[in-house]
């Protein structure tokens, strides 16, 4: 078996949970960067990769570095690299991004064609042929440039990790659901402790959730682009790897996870979402306004993300709602709150400050994880 070095980028501010999911899943950490962890494994990390891990955005196979300021540089270290063990001949290849941070070579678009250029000319030497076809497998390429340092790799995902293939409904202003997985294992939160969302939306927090607390492999329903790369993966592996997903899934579960929302058509799409996935039965989703929420529990989770007031008059409405939130909070019984949000007067509304707070990028808005901690449950007696 072949070893690769896998980048896998995920949320600024979550490499640590990341880290944890690789780790767990046995292999090691080459490199923690801003917004990506890079590891090491044989083919069978790409599959469990893909399958298994909760908070990535996607995978992507490392073919190689090299410095690069002017064009020529870059020509020949894209030249340099073995692109014929990746690409068979018939392979369509093509340079789908190219970013670019405080490097001379700036420009995305000049980038892509020369890469394109040496991609070529590197095939045509070692296949012998003046021209491709490129009628096979799809085999899109990604380059990243910081400060004349450039990392060239092909992408193995295909469509975002994080479309699960669930969420066909979504609300006005969803969370990502690697976001979510990732928010709630920052949490101490585990199956046997309560869980609501007051304001679930399209129900991602409650539904990850779930996912979590019956063992199913965000992964196990979904197709990924290198299923395609038989002349790099054995389809066997990938059959191997679904089947140890579907081994591990426990639906038979008892847990109290619930999820609110006032608006009701909103409510009946969360549902529809959740029966997707395949957790419906370990949820209860129900039309409450946030001034309606109380149980009668001790030691449970709220976990949610409020409205951030992107336009002006949702904006308006924020302190109101903030404070609802506060008041709800204040009348559980030793609970903890989670609550992601990019708005400034947060804690002012909540009516207390945040025992911590985490900053992370949800997509280009800078958010903050108010963690509003409560006293832990006592150990339980063991016979």
């Amino acid at each position: 078996m072949n070893k690769f070095e896998l980048i896998v980028p995920c949320h600024f501010g979550l490499e640590a949970v990341l880290k944890k999911e690789i780790y767990d899943l046995g292999y090691d950490i080459v490199q923690a960067e801003d917004g990506r962890v890079t590891f090491a494994g044989v083919e069978e990390a790409i599959c469990r990769g893909y399958i298994f891990l909760r908070t990535s955005v996607r995978v992507l196979l490392k073919l190689g570095s090299f410095h690069a300021a002017t064009y020529e540089e870059f020509f020949q270290g894209v030249l340099s690299l073995p692109w014929e063990n990746f690409i068979p001949v018939d392979g369509k290849f093509w340079v789908t991004k190219a970013t670019s941070v405080k490097s001379k070579l700036f420009s995305p678009s000049d980038i892509q064609s020369v890469a394109k250029k040496a991609i070529v000319e590197r095939m045509k030497q070692k296949y012998g042929v003046q021209w491709f076809a490129e009628d096979g497998a799809a085999f899109p390429v990604r380059i990243f440039l910081l400060k004349d340092e450039v990392t060239v790799t092909l992408d193995t995902t295909g469509e975002s990790l994080h479309k699960r293939g669930y969420r066909y409904y979504a609300s006005k202003a969803p969370l990502t659901e690697t976001l979510a997985a990732a928010l709630i294992l920052l949490t101490p939160w585990r199956a046997d402790r309560i869980l609501v969302d007051p304001l679930c939306g399209s129900g991602t927090f409650p539904i990850e959730a779930a996912m979590i607390a019956a063992c199913m492999a965000p992964g196990m329903k979904r197709h990924f682009l290198s299923e395609t790369w038989d002349n790099l993966i054995d389809k066997t592996l990938w059959d191997a790897c679904f089947a140890e997903a579907e081994d591990m899934v426990n639906t038979d579960i008892a847990v109290d996870i619930q999820g609110y929302d006032i608006d009701g058509e909103v409510i009946r799409a969360a549902r529809e979402n959740a029966k997707r996935a395949g957790v419906d039965h370990l949820i209860h989703f129900q039309q409450r306004a946030v001034a309606d929420l109380h149980h009668p529990k001790k030691y449970g989770f709220l976990v949610t993300n409020p409205p951030y007031g992107e336009r002006l008059d949702d904006k308006r409405a924020l302190p109101a709602l903030y404070s609802e939130i506060g008041k709800a909070y204040q009348g559980l019984d030793s609970w903890s709150m989670y609550l992601i949000s990019a708005y400034e007067d947060t804690e002012q509304y909540i009516g207390r400050k945040a025992d911590k707070n985490r900053k992370i990028y949800n997509g280009m808005i800078k958010t903050y994880f108010y963690q509003f901690l409560g006293p832990k449950p006592p150990k339980r007696n063991r016979k």
